[in-house]
């Protein structure tokens, strides 16, 4: 009878012990549930390098610089695998537009020098993601299971991300109402005797930002993710070194590339000679994009078990 009772006591705390101590590890890996993710993205693309830019010299490289009414559209599309509940691997594909017009801004010397481009650029990048918040099982959005009046909830949380990508681009210039191959036209000389080495259309990019996210559902995700890329090309937007000889580019690649190469309005006598500064080189190219990304989290088999049994 005594043992009866001491069972009858002690089986309660030890299913209550239990019960406490799976609920704990389960909560502890519950980032495991989200460990493999599809996600889109859309949003929106801008540029900082030589064209266009504030209304004054010394911007560039600076937000300040940016042309807000160029902005373009941003597609994203990737996987992302969680390594530890605040470590995350993420690769992705994305497609994106860049334009810049001198024609924009009331800076004496680039609206004189009065070039302008466009070009789409095709990335492949991975990245890393770091946590600085710890996943908030438990807390946000409860969502209702109709039929049996379950309630699960699921959390958010804020990330900071850099890793390294390549991209293709192909900067146009528009002239006499139709666009041209800024690359076939070796506008400051490339390839050409006494001009520089033509520019490669393939280049490295460091991509860095910060992201939120949030689990809205078992196996849905919605976040923002801004990307600032730092490049290492100088001729996104076509422009970089000097003006080249408008004689021998007359003689090796004809009048159109002459025209692209100089449109000055003429405003300021001697500054689109030969030798004179077309872009500065120093100063690399960048892009960023700002885009909302929907993930749906895929179920692994183990978990997919798991979830068999509870149910």
């Amino acid at each position: 009878m005594l043992i009866s009772r001491n069972i009858k006591i002690l089986l309660p705390l030890i299913l209550f012990g239990h019960t406490l101590f799976a609920q704990y590890f389960a909560k502890r890996d519950s980032w495991k549930k989200e460990q493999k993710e599809i996600y889109f993205g859309i949003g929106a693309s801008n540029f900082l390098g030589d064209l266009g830019g504030l209304n004054r010299v010394g911007t560039h490289y600076s937000y300040a610089d940016m042309e807000m009414h160029l902005t373009k559209t941003a597609w994203t599309a990737g996987y992302r695998y969680r390594i530890s509940k605040k470590w995350a691997s993420n690769t992705s594909f994305a497609f994106m537009q860049v334009s810049g017009n001198d024609a924009l801004t009331k800076e004496p010397i680039r609206n004189n020098r009065n070039l302008n481009f466009k070009s789409n650029i095709f990335e492949l990048s991975t990245r890393v993601e770091f946590a600085l918040s710890f996943d908030k099982h438990g807390n946000k959005y409860k969502i209702k299971k109709t039929m049996f009046r379950r309630y699960h909830s699921y959390g958010s949380y804020y990330y900071l991300v850099a890793g390294i990508g390549a991209f293709y681009f192909n900067p146009m210039e528009s002239y006499g109402g139709n666009w041209y191959n800024i690359h076939d036209y070796s506008l400051e000389g490339q390839g050409l005797p006494g001009g520089p080495r033509q520019f490669k259309r393939i280049s490295i990019a460091i991509p860095i930002g910060i992201g939120a996210k949030y689990i809205i559902a078992r196996r849905v995700s919605v976040g923002i993710e801004y990307l600032f890329r730092k490049t290492f090309t100088d001729y996104i937007d076509g422009v970089s070194t000097v003006y080249y000889s408008p004689d021998l580019l007359m003689k090796y690649k004809g009048p159109i590339a002459v025209a692209l190469a100089d449109p000055n309005l003429g405003r300021i006598p001697g500054q689109t000679i030969p030798g004179q500064e077309r872009g500065n080189p120093k100063d690399k190219d960048s892009y960023f994009t700002l885009e909302v990304k929907i993930g749906y989290i895929l179920q692994s088999k183990k978990h997919r078990r798991v979830t068999k049994a509870k149910f």
